[in-house]
C-alpha cells in the first residue's frame, strides 16, 4: 500500500473523468496484513466503537490527579482544550484519508499516509516505529493495570492474600492470549460495543463514588492548593498536561478507518461524534468528580482513593468490586484493539494473501505470533511494574506526535490552505504548541523516572 496516488494522467485517461474506484481493505491484491486484519466492512457507527475504545480507557481515572497539580481552572481549561484540538485533529486526519480514498488511492495505514504524504523515510523510520511502540506500550499498559485490578479484588476479599501482583497479570494475560486470535479489526465491533457500555459503567461508578465520599465524613479534608516548591509544581504540571495528552490518545485513525466499508466519506465524522459524546460525559464528569472529592489528596487512579489508609473501603466493598469488575472488562477490549497494529505486521509477514484466511497455512502462524506477541507483552508487564513512568515518556514521544501534530501538517500538505487564512496558522500553530509541549513531557516523564528508579525492581508486589 506504501505506492504514490494515481496520477493526472491517470485520471484524465478515464473516460468518465472520475478517479478510479478506491483500493479497499478486502482486495485480492493486498498483501495479507490488509487483508485479513483490515477488512473494510464496518459503517460508521462501528467506528464510533472502535473509536470509544481507544480513547475512552482506564486513563481517564487518573485526570483528577492531573487537576491535582493544574488547579480548577486550568485542570478544566486544558481537558477543555484537549478534547476540542483532538477532536479537530482526528478529523483533519479523515478528512485527508477521505481526500486520497476519493483519489483513488485509499490508506489502511498510518505509515501509509506518511510515506505517501512526508516521503518513505518518514513512513519507515519515524512513524512505523513510533507508532507500533504507542500500541504495543498500551497493550503493556493495559495488561499492567488488568492485573493491578485484579489484585485490588483479590485483597478486597482476601486482605491477608499472599498472591503477587505478577501472578494477576499473568492470569490477566491467559485472557489477553484469547482475544488475541480475533481474526480482524472489525470482528472487534461486538467486543467494543459492550466496551462502550462498560466505561460508561466504571465512569459513573467512579463519579457516584466520588461524590459519595466527597459528601460525607469518611472523606478527606478538601484541600486544593498548590505544590509550594516551585520545581515541584512547574514539572507537576508538565505531567499533568501529558497525562491529559494522553487520555486523549488514539494513534490508530488510519487503521479503524480502513474499517469502513467504501464509501468512506462522512462516515469518520458520524463516528467521532459518537465517540466525543462518551468522552464529554466520561472525562469531566470523573475529572471534576474526584478532583472535588479529594482535592490534591487524589491519587494516580481515583479509585485507590475509595480506599483509606488502612485498606479499608469508603464505599460499600461491592461497590468497588463491582467497578473493578468493570474496569478490567474494558481494559480486555482496549488491549485488543491496540493489539492490531502489532497483528497486521505479523499477518504481513507470516500469513499468504493466497491462501483463504483461515486455512491450515495462515491459521497456524497467526496463532503462534500472536500468542507469542501477548506472552511477550504480558512478560513486560509482570516483570517492569513500573510501566506507568515508562508509558508516560512513551507517551510523551508518540501520542502527542501522532494525535496532535502530524495530523495539521498531514492536511496543510494536502490542501495547501492559504497562508493568509486562519486554517493554515490554527494548523501551524497547534503543531507548534505541542511540538514543544512533547518535549517539555518527555523532559518531565525522564525525571519521574529518575526519581523513582530507587523503587525499581524487576517482578515488584506494588
Amino acid at each position: 500500500m506504501g505506492g504514490v496516488r494515481p496520477s493526472s494522467t491517470e485520471l484524465h485517461d478515464r473516460k468518465d473523468g472520475k478517479a478510479p474506484p478506491p483500493t479497499a481493505a478486502g482486495d485480492k491484491g493486498l498483501d495479507a496484513g490488509a487483508q485479513f486484519v483490515l477488512k473494510s466492512r464496518g459503517s460508521w457507527i462501528h467506528s464510533g466503537y472502535h473509536l470509544t475504545t481507544s480513547i475512552v480507557a482506564p486513563p481517564l481515572l487518573s485526570l483528577p490527579f492531573a487537576f491535582a497539580s493544574l488547579g480548577w481552572t486550568a485542570g478544566v481549561v486544558c481537558l477543555v482544550i484537549g478534547a476540542v484540538v483532538t477532536f479537530y485533529s482526528y478529523n483533519l486526519l479523515s478528512l485527508v484519508l477521505e481526500h486520497h480514498a476519493q483519489l483513488g488511492h485509499r490508506h489502511l495505514r498510518f505509515r501509509d499516509m506518511a510515506n505517501d504524504i512526508l516521503g518513505p523515510k518518514w513512513g519507515r523510520y519515524y512513524v512505523g516505529p513510533i507508532q507500533f511502540m504507542v500500541c504495543y506500550g498500551a497493550v503493556v499498559g493495559s495488561t499492567l493495570l488488568g492485573g493491578q485490578c485484579m489484585k485490588a479484588i483479590y485483597l478486597l476479599s482476601n486482605p491477608d492474600g499472599d498472591m503477587k501482583l505478577y501472578e494477576f497479570v499473568i492470569i490477566f494475560g491467559g485472557l489477553m492470549l484469547i482475544l488475541a486470535q480475533i481474526p480482524s479489526f472489525h470482528s472487534l465491533r461486538h467486543i467494543n460495543l459492550v466496551s462502550l457500555v462498560l466505561c460508561l459503567a466504571y465512569s459513573a461508578c467512579a463519579t457516584a463514588g466520588s461524590i459519595y465520599i466527597g459528601s460525607s465524613s469518611k472523606g478527606p479534608r478538601k484541600d486544593y492548593s498548590l505544590d509550594s516548591n516551585n520545581e515541584t509544581r512547574i514539572f507537576g504540571i508538565f505531567n499533568a498536561l501529558a497525562i491529559i495528552a494522553t487520555t486523549f490518545g488514539n494513534g490508530i485513525i488510519p487503521e479503524i478507518q480502513a474499517t469502513l466499508a467504501p464509501p468512506v466519506k462522512g462516515k469518520m465524522f458520524k463516528g467521532l461524534c459518537v465517540c466525543y459524546v462518551v468522552v464529554t460525559v466520561t472525562f469531566f464528569s470523573v475529572a471534576i468528580s474526584g478532583y472535588w472529592a479529594f482535592g490534591n489528596q487524589a491519587d494516580g487512579s481515583i479509585l485507590s482513593n475509595f480506599l483509606d489508609d488502612y485498606g479499608k473501603s469508603l464505599v460499600p466493598k461491592w461497590f468497588v468490586l463491582m467497578t473493578n469488575a468493570f474496569t478490567i472488562l474494558q481494559l480486555s477490549a482496549v488491549a485488543v484493539v491496540y493489539l492490531q497494529p502489532t497483528n497486521e505486521v505479523l499477518e504481513r509477514t507470516f500469513a499468504d494473501p493466497r491462501s483463504g484466511e483461515f486455512s491450515a497455512r495462515n491459521v497456524i502462524p497467526r496463532v503462534i505470533s500472536r500468542s507469542l506477541s501477548v506472552v511477550i507483552a504480558t512478560t513486560i508487564a509482570a516483570m517492569l511494574p513500573f510501566f506507568g513512568d515508562i508509558n508516560a515518556m512513551i507517551g510523551a514521544f508518540g501520542f502527542m506526535p501522532l494525535d496532535f501534530v502530524l495530523p495539521v501538517i498531514f492536511f496543510n500538505l494536502t490542501f495547501k490552505p492559504s497562508k493568509r487564512g486562519l486554517i493554515f496558522w490554527l494548523n501551524t500553530t497547534i503543531a507548534v504548541v505541542f511540538s514543544v509541549l512533547a518535549v517539555i513531557a518527555a523532559v518531565a516523564a525522564v525525571r519521574q523516572i529518575s526519581l523513582d528508579a530507587k523503587t525499581y525492581r524487576l517482578f515488584a508486589n506494588v
